[in-house]
């Protein structure tokens, strides 16, 4: 009976060594093979130095159209420079053996020389290999490298206002600006104190830490498209320049999933050199941050609401007189001209503001503005993105008809140019409002997916048979109207529409005389869409609507989308 209780023991104590030597061996697998090169880099640090030398954080990829993850944000690795003022003797020698091998500030070396009761001073940073051994190769008393690690992003511009940097926030490294901020906590990895143990050091040490690991640190994937996106900042970029215009903004989004394709604003920043940018309003995103009264697209939302209440049809007609009176207040189509008895395709052919009222007037004050709540106008998208305002619509609160007049052709009302895409996604989706995304998947930290973004619809906003009619109404824009029909697509349906806004005084009442956004929006195919473009252009220069300045780099966009997502042709 003894000697059965002591061989259940030993196989009780063997079971459990052999739990604990597979542990380990599963940890050091994890150790030198998942994450060999990040420790190798550690490595290369001395056992004990500042921790402020060695960097890690998490990456951000691109995700291409067959699933291929490119690099958007990661962690590159160089040499810093640095001295022993207290060592260095003939200063004006050193100085020039090293800057035959790389560039560095003479000013900057001499100071530091002169503070020779400060053992450790940084001379320059990311050097390249070659530098580092060759400067080693001196063997200079007094003249260390050091290996460094530092965020680096790889596409330089491309998606810089989506992205964001790492900077310092006070004496902290961190997330500052678009994902890297609204992700650190998945983004940062550990460190903390200010000298750095051991890596080998603290797993043996740090069992409690290696049984239960709850790190919510890991890897982003973007729904981004690197191939789009520098599609559309090179559209943008040219729009700038030619138009000479304060800025230049673009979205493309998948109306039926809310999942972004592509978003950029120029002008922006290279991130890999956020410092050298004067002008903080760079770093902002205006698709998110910022407001615009964008003009005439908005007659396709109040047209929609107008069909989706049967206060309207297509051939529903009023009488246009190029004018109308509110509150004393007399509102204009764009050309002061009357048009007698037009109907309601004519209103989104000739982008009469004077039919825009006529159909705010038929649905009425109240059931106007639940529709403009409904499309989400006012109300921030919830986009995984830092610091989304909410758009202006508090003049819909008054009692005033003028006031819903004007909003109901783009003026009088400001929203961002995500609140927009989203409220005429519902126009190509079949009636629905989804929530915007710009992540599609999360990675733990050991390369295993822990979440995937799926679609969230947030509610309803039309019917169907709405979302069809308007469709269809938007494709005789274009068929018909946009240029005269210059633009059509034989084998595709394109719903489309344009608006020129005049630009609103800053902290004042009323409208600059010659100051205007343009806008554009459309999506294709119209009866099952791929995506939606939306572009628009503050202040441009020698241009006067939209139609002249953004249809052609919308079609050209349209055109390279539906080449590279080989979309059928629906006509």
């Amino acid at each position: 009976m003894r000697r059965d209780s002591i061989v259940r023991r030993i196989r009780i104590t063997y079971f459990f060594l052999f739990i604990i030597g597979a542990f380990f061996i599963a940890r050091l697998f994890f150790i030198q093979v998942i994450h060999g090169q990040s420790y190798r880099e550690m490595a290369n640090q001395q056992y004990i130095s500042p921790s402020s030398h060695y960097f890690d954080r998490g990456i951000i990829h691109f995700k291409k159209k067959d699933g291929q993850l490119i690099s958007a944000a990661t962690i590159k690795t160089g040499y810093l420079l640095a001295i022993n003022p207290k060592l260095i003797e003939n200063a004006e020698d050193i100085y020039e053996k090293i800057s035959i091998i790389t560039a560095i500030d003479k000013e900057l070396f001499l100071k530091s020389v002169s503070k020779k009761d400060d053992p450790y001073e940084e001379i320059k940073h990311r050097l390249n290999e070659d530098e580092a051994k060759r400067i080693q190769k001196l063997g200079i008393n007094g003249v260390g490298i050091h290996s460094e690690t530092w965020r680096y992003y790889p596409a330089q511009n491309l998606a810089s206002s989506v992205l964001g940097f790492v900077g310092y926030n006070g004496d902290k490294l961190e997330g500052r600006y678009g994902l890297e901020k609204y992700y650190e906590s998945i983004l940062k990895r550990g460190g903390g104190g200010n000298l750095k143990i051991n890596s080998f050091a603290e797993t043996i040490i740090d069992i409690k830490n290696l049984v239960g690991n709850n790190s919510q640190e890991g890897d982003i994937i973007l729904t981004i498209d690197p191939e789009v996106q520098t599609f559309l900042e090179n559209n943008l970029n040219e729009l700038l320049k030619k138009y000479d215009a304060q800025l230049a903004g673009g979205i493309i989004i998948e109306p039926k999933t809310g999942k972004i394709l592509a978003m950029a604003a120029k002008p922006d920043f290279d991130p890999n050199n956020y410092a050298e940018i004067k002008n903080l309003s760079f770093f902002l995103n205006p698709n998110v941050q910022n407001t615009f009264e964008m003009g005439s697209i908005m007659k396709a939302l109040t047209l929609a609401a107008g069909l989706d209440l049967n206060k309207i049809t297509p051939q529903s007609t009023y009488r246009d007189e190029g004018f109308v009176i509110l509150n004393n207040k007399r509102i204009e189509n764009y050309d002061s001209k009357g048009r007698g008895l037009v109907d309601m395709q004519t209103v989104l052919n000739k982008s009469l503001n004077t039919g825009a009222v006529f159909v705010m007037q038929q649905i009425g004050k109240e059931n106007f503005y639940n529709y403009i709540l409904n499309y989400g106008l006012g109300e921030k998208t919830g986009i995984d993105l830092p610091d989304e305002v909410s758009g202006l619509i508090s003049n819909l609160k008054s009692d005033r008809e003028v006031e819903y007049a004007t909003a109901s052709f783009g003026q009088g009302i400001a929203v961002t140019p995500i609140e927009m895409a989203c409220a005429l996604s519902a126009l190509a989706n079949g009636g629905l409002l989804m929530k915007p995304y710009i992540i599609d998947e999360i990675r733990s930290e050991d390369g295993v997916s822990r979440k995937k973004i799926e679609p969230i619809e947030k509610r309803r906003v039309l019917k169907q048979e709405t979302s069809e009619e308007i469709s269809r109404m938007l494709v005789k824009v274009t068929d018909e109207a946009l240029v005269n029909g210059a633009y059509k697509m034989d084998h595709y349906t394109i719903a489309a529409k344009t608006g020129t806004a005049q630009m609103h005084k800053e902290d004042q009442k009323g409208y600059y005389e010659n100051e205007y956004i343009h806008s554009f929006f459309g999506y294709a195919p119209a009866f099952d869409a791929r995506f939606l473009i939306l572009l628009y252009l503050v202040k441009p220069q020698g241009v006067a609507y939209a139609s002249h300045s953004l249809t052609e780099p919308f079609i050209n966009i349209l055109k390279f989308l539906l080449n590279y997502y080989q979309v059928p042709p629906d006509r």
